[in-house]
């Protein structure tokens, strides 16, 4: 991994360093939101969960107009504004009394976060070749999972001394990159020449007639209701099925299996992800989702369940890379921006998540939930199969 940060351009490394330091401000400040709200607001679980969720949905959703913006303005001063975003929304949720001003806050840090993921995906296919895609995104997965295995134990250190430490530390991280780059970055970053920006409803028009972009889109949901918040469901299920003590020495060990699992193998595994088998490798990652699921439903013990996290961490090792690396060769040059915002979409599957194992917890036996998981997996394999099957679009559209 060194020796190819070593050949890539400045740009991009500046990049991969926005990606460690702002999830790891993401990560440090993240799982401790609903024990900040809960003392300092006195809010109910319920509408932290609301609350919550209502932020990542909006940001998601408004991050598509961001893509928008990427493509038609210059990426140097994209960047340095949604970073100082990044920053003034940590220190207002920091200083704020007021819960709406809260919301408010963090709607603009998730909004800014997914706009800056969504500039360094772009970054990488105009910045590099082909066959060098695959790698930068194994290390971008690499670092992202790196800052969530290092974050929260950070952010529990930063806590105990005060809850308002985190947000602090989180907006100097976001800081200290926001200064890197106003020094070093390309101020000559700019989206594809050559063609006329269209509006942002022409553009959406044209997403709506690419019928690949939206099956993966779909596909990518389905899945992210499986991988985007597997420790939220799986402790629901086991809260249901056994104690909290044991629900938390399962959660502690699979957090740390699939951290360690990523951290060792993504990038190996990851590079050898190439556009010319790329729907095979996407079948091989969602059949070992199904793998862990199922292992998953059969783990009686602590062995069990880190055996079977293995598995399914694998699938996420394949899966999302391939997701970028799908997107990135069906999208224009000049809509690569907007292209990578929908599929940010996808996203939105991750907080279905615990809602659809809770209304499943409470109408069936427990082991269904494990089927009804597979059973996403199997709808989501559908959709990516029919997207990658389908032609490609005229070149007028």
């Amino acid at each position: 991994m060194l020796a190819a940060l070593k050949r890539y351009p400045l740009q991009v490394n500046l990049l991969l360093c926005s990606t460690l330091l702002l999830t790891l401000a993401r990560a440090i400040t993240l799982p401790y939101l609903v024990i900040y709200l809960s003392t300092n607001f006195d809010l109910a679980v319920s509408r932290i969960g609301l609350l919550l969720g209502g932020a990542l949905v909006g940001g998601s959703l408004i991050s598509l107009y961001g893509g928008y913006l990427i493509d038609r303005m210059p990426g140097y001063r994209l960047i340095l504004g949604f970073s100082a975003c990044f920053v003034a929304a940590f220190i207002g949720m920091c200083l704020t009394d007021n819960l709406w001003l809260f919301f408010f806050f963090l709607l603009g840090f998730n909004f800014a976060y997914s706009v800056t993921d969504v500039v360094v995906k772009t970054a990488f296919g105009r910045l590099l070749a082909a066959g060098e895609q695959s790698r930068a995104f194994s290390i971008r997965y690499t670092l992202i999972n790196l800052a969530y295995a290092i974050g929260p134990f950070i952010g529990a250190g930063l806590a105990q001394w005060s809850q308002k430490l985190p947000f602090m530390v989180s907006a100097a991280l976001g800081s200290f990159f926001l200064l890197a780059f106003l020094r070093y970055g390309d101020r000559d970053m700019r989206p594809a020449a050559g063609v006329a920006p269209p509006s942002f409803l022409a553009v959406m028009g044209v997403l709506s007639r690419d019928r690949r972009l939206m099956y993966f889109t779909v596909g990518g949901a389905f899945t992210a209701v499986v991988f985007g918040q597997f420790s939220a469901y799986l402790s629901q299920y086991l809260v249901a099925t056994g104690t909290a003590e044991y629900a938390y020495q399962v959660i502690q060990t699979i957090l740390g299996v699939n951290a360690v699992t990523v951290i060792c193998l993504q990038y190996l595994l990851g590079k050898r992800i190439d556009n010319a088998h790329l729907q095979r490798w996407l079948i091989v990652g969602l059949g070992l989702f199904v793998l862990g699921i199922v292992g998953f439903g059969l783990s009686r013990h602590l062995a069990h369940w880190g055996l079977a996290m293995v598995v399914f961490t694998l699938g996420e090792i394949i899966v999302i890379p391939a997701e970028y690396m799908f997107i990135d060769r069906i999208a224009p040059p000049h809509l690569r921006g907007v292209y990578y915002g929908t599929q940010n979409l996808s996203n939105l599957g991750g907080g279905a998540g615990p809602v659809l194992v809770g209304f499943a917890l409470s109408l069936w036996a427990p082991h269904w939930v494990f089927v009804m998981l597979a059973g996403c997996i199997v709808v989501g394999a559908f959709f990516y199969v029919a997207g990658a099957s389908r032609p490609s679009p005229r070149p007028h559209d």
